[in-house]
């Protein structure tokens, strides 16, 4: 049988991937939906703006202590809708519209939201027959609920922020549920237009093709409940630019769908995705900011707003579920970021390993080709903490399992692994084997665990391993036993330094419609239409609790995760998936990363060197440099491209890329403490970010920065000889360092700066008034790193100041919060003084750090300089100055990185 199956298996492979090699070129449009071949889409498009049917029922109207309710009437077919308001804590706004008497109960979200947001009072502060005036706080802070046509305005004094139904395209189809997403369209042009009472109501709705079944291809969606979609628009006075929700290849501005196809969030199975495409990819989130030099808001669609002459009109399309929006109302950057954690909750806090140098590759062979890579890398000295097994490193692709002929002994591999103190992740997709010898399979059939079909049995479809079944992640008794399975006695060969990757989890069936599973399939109760944008983020969390669990709560997780949703940063990292080893999408990672950025995912990274096809030299190390600025950075590589191991390129590409992971490692006490900040304040720090935050007034140029202090413009471009630079702030300090150790520097009070460059060198600029902390002395891997000594680099700005932080944990566990055992310390430079101090006097940690060397840029020459402890001890540090640099580097002062301490210049 074995060999039956293993020939089957054979033939399997090579169909999979023939086809999967004939798409590789470019995506195939025909596998996925336009919106005209979406009925719910073409017809919602096919609204006519001007035109509402509802009216606000006044007199329904109830005013209770948490929020506001009145009935809206469909004038057309007569049914009533229940809107509900809500003032929430944090300067937010809710609006709910649901049927007042559904037929049947719509999906409505759960578990994305980290708690029911806290309310505020709302007051009425006028009332007459055609509209209710709300106070939202404040003097100036109104809402305006007309009656007819229905329509809602935020407004602060006399200016509107936002319009809700302004255009009429609100609609709800009286049947059945939310919660997909799946579209979003808006166009940038002003829209003028009054509705009087004696204009021409729009038509009730007849059937259409599609609304009671629809076909795709050979694939056919029953829809038992009938059509369910929903609208909704909105309308942005003075807006010109918005962002967000991603995901999509595009750049980080959103573009003009008028008349063309809108942004579609609806998680799909692209091969090798277009470039410059609203095509749906791996995750969705549902978040709209808008920003301009005054303002930023967002919509949470659960949608956004901001202020004056132009206008943007934005359209929310679902395909069933309620109206639920939650619009924040800013008024900076980080307040939206931080209204927004608030409701989904901020970055997970991930070990400080994860943050380092990650090799895979799909697949790496046996267990002798994982010590030769090992290998390889001690040999050619360079650092990484974390290799990588794909789908082959299964028994026939079942995961939890080992294949026995490749990975005879895991436990010595990874015990080997644990010797060099590096790790493993393993990839586990949520698709099980159909086989009745496969114990996951068979406990999940038998526990009545599977997503059905729409008949009611299990649902089945095409994946990796042949027939596979779909475990529903949507029941808490499915994840809580799917976390058990990652125990060490469950998880068979499994150690502490393996993590986990799941892919495939949108989820990918290969012999479904649009690859993905049919949206008639059964999750208990609900259709798999109202929950497919949950599915991968129910897997991640399942499989985060899992290694949570297997350590009896003690050990941080990481996994990885290709689908996800709003709040999926709660449980790890994502990446942007199958992208090509093209200069294109070495760019287009930047503002990929970006967009999830501003929706709170911030542990985000491209596959360095592009996944298909094979880069070539230059674009390999130019992707190095890039992606050791990216929060996540991994190397991976398609099953039939040629290897391409660091050291493979010849000796002087090796030297490059070994020197910007180095320089990756250096920086990870830099990168560990944006961060700590990030899952407790979720400041939304990556790439340029740091502009919008802290200069809202200010456009958004195409620079990247890590965190508010560093400043990084990747080279993007093949046989680059220069790169001109925008710097944030306006006559403020930067430090200039070309190449990452920082070894030329000047001070810059330009807005922008241009560079020649060589292949060497990438642009890294430091902010004026800042102080890093850096870690020169690279070892093997970050757990070997975790005692020496720091380096601070301290740049002055114009009035010879600077201020930094320190962090220091175990860099794994959770006792930074459970028992408060972390370092958190100010450092400051004012009056030719530096000095270390306590802000977190509450906690403690032992920490055999020390500082080995201070760097002070823009200084001048002091005649001694001199350290004070709290002890009471002084002594002399020695020092030079280069005056061509204006750099002064004191060697070391030999203080614990742990105390007070006091640097004099004098």
């Amino acid at each position: 049988r074995k060999q039956a199956e293993s020939r089957w298996m054979c033939l399997y492979r090579v169909l999979v991937l023939s086809v999967f090699m004939s798409i590789t070129q470019a995506v195939d449009r025909s596998n996925f939906k336009t919106c005209d071949q979406s009925a719910f889409c073409s017809r919602q498009r096919a609204m006519k703006p001007g035109q509402s049917s509802y009216t606000a029922l006044l007199e329904t109207l109830e005013l209770s202590d948490s929020h506001l309710t009145v009935q809206l009437l469909n004038n057309n077919n007569k049914v009533l809708l229940l809107l509900e308001l809500y003032r929430l804590q944090g300067n937010m706004t809710r609006v709910k519209i649901n049927e007042l008497k559904p037929i049947k109960a719509r999906y409505e979200v759960p578990d994305v939201l980290i708690t029911d947001p806290p309310t505020e009072l709302m007051s009425v502060v006028a009332q007459d027959e055609h509209r209710v005036v709300l106070s939202l706080g404040g003097e100036d802070w109104r809402l305006i609920l007309s009656a007819q046509p229905f329509r809602l305005d935020i407004m602060e004094g006399p200016q509107v922020l936002l319009s809700l139904n302004s255009r009429g395209l609100l609609h709800l189809s009286e049947t059945l549920e939310l919660h997909v997403w799946p579209l979003f369209c808006f166009s940038t042009k002003p829209l003028s237009f009054q509705v009087s009472e004696g204009e021409e109501e729009a038509e009730e709705e007849v059937d259409q093709p599609g609304m009671w079944e629809e076909t795709f291809k050979t694939h056919a969606d029953t829809k038992p409940n009938g059509p369910s979609s929903i609208s909704l628009d909105f309308s942005l006075p003075g807006v010109e630019h918005v962002y967000g929700i991603p995901e999509h290849a595009d750049g980080l501005r959103l573009k003009n769908t008028d008349g063309g196809d809108p942004y579609r969030l609806y998680n799909l199975d692209v091969f090798q995705y277009e470039l410059f495409n609203p095509m749906a990819l791996y995750g969705a989130v549902p978040v709209l900011l808008s920003h301009n030099t005054h303002r930023t808001m967002g919509l949470f669609w659960w949608v956004c707003g901001s202020s004056e002459v132009p206008q943007t009109d934005v359209r929310w399309i679902s395909e069933s579920g309620i109206i639920d929006v939650f619009i924040m109302l800013g008024p900076r950057p980080n307040d939206v970021f931080t209204q927004y954690s608030s409701l989904t909750g901020t970055q997970a806090f991930p070990p400080l390993s994860s943050l380092a140098y990650h090799q895979c590759r799909w697949n790496y062979n046996d267990q002798e080709d994982v010590s030769a890579v090992d290998q390889g890398f001690d040999e050619h000295d360079i650092p990484y903490d974390f290799i990588w097994l794909d789908i082959e490193h299964t028994d026939g692709k079942r995961y939890f399992t080992w294949d026995n002929n490749k990975f005879p002994q895991p436990k010595d591999m990874l015990q080997g692994l644990l010797h060099k103190r590096r790790k493993m992740v393993t990839i586990v997709d949520p698709h099980i084997k159909v086989d009745s010898s496969y114990k996951i399979h068979t406990e999940i059939r038998s526990r009545g665990y599977y997503i059905k079909n729409k008949d009611g049995g299990d649902y089945e479809g095409w994946c990796w391993p042949g027939n596979a079944g779909y475990p529903d992640f949507t029941n808490p008794e499915m994840r809580k036993w799917w976390a058990s399975m990652f125990a060490y006695d469950q998880y068979e060969g499994s150690m502490e330094n393996l993590y986990t990757w799941n892919d495939m989890n949108e989820p990918s069936v290969f012999n479904g419609p649009e690859v993905t599973m049919h949206k008639d399939a059964l999750h208990g109760p609900w259709e798999h239409r109202d929950i497919h944008n949950l599915y991968g983020f129910y897997v991640q969390m399942a499989t985060a609790e899992g290694q949570i669990q297997r350590s009896g709560g003690l050990e941080r997780p990481f996994v990885l995760t290709r689908a996800f949703f709003a709040g999926s940063q709660r449980y790890g990292a994502v990446w942007t998936g199958d992208n090509a080893a093209e200069w294109g999408h070495l760019k287009m990672s930047i503002p990929m990363c970006l967009s999830l950025g501003l929706v709170g995912i911030s542990f985000c990274g491209a596959d360095v060197g592009g996944f298909f096809k094979t880069p070539s030299a230059e674009l390999l190390v130019r992707w190095y440099q890039a992606g050791a600025y990216q929060p996540f950075f991994r190397a991976h590589a398609h099953l039939d491209t040629p290897r391409r191991e660091p050291w493979l390129f010849g000796p002087d590409n090796t030297a490059l890329i070994r020197e910007a992971v180095r320089q990756r490692y250096t920086l990870l006490p830099y990168w560990y403490l944006q961060f700590y900040h990030a899952q407790r304040t979720a400041p939304c720090w990556l790439f340029n970010l740091v502009r919008m935050m802290h200069y809202p007034r200010l456009p958004l140029p195409p620079v990247c920065s890590s965190g508010r202090d560093l400043l990084v413009h990747p080279v993007t471009d093949e046989r680059s000889s220069g790169v001109t630079a925008y710097l944030p702030g306006n006559g403020e300090v930067t430090i200039t360092h070309l190449s990452a150790p920082f070894p030329n520097n000047s001070l810059a009070f330009l807005s922008s700066l241009s560079h020649h460059l060589f292949l060497s060198q990438i642009p890294v600029f430091q902010r004026g008034g800042s102080i890093i902390c850096r870690k020169n002395r690279v070892r093997r891997s970050s757990s070997c790193m975790e005692n020496d000594p720091y380096t601070l680099y301290v740049a002055l700005d114009s009035q010879g100041k600077a201020e930094g932080e320190i962090y220091i944990d175990d860099g794994h566990t959770f006792k930074h919060k459970t028992d408060k055992q972390f370092i958190h310390r100010r450092l400051s430079f004012t009056a030719n003084s530096l000095s270390s101090s306590d802000l977190s006097p509450d906690s403690q940690f032992p920490t055999a750090s020390w500082v080995e060397q201070v760097n002070i840029l823009g200084a001048q020459k002091p005649d001694a300089v001199t350290l004070t402890t709290t002890d009471g001890g002084e002594s002399s540090v020695e020092f030079e100055f280069d005056p061509d640099t204006a750099v002064l580097t004191l060697r070391k002062p030999g203080v614990n990185a742990g105390v007070n301490w006091t640097l004099h210049l004098r």
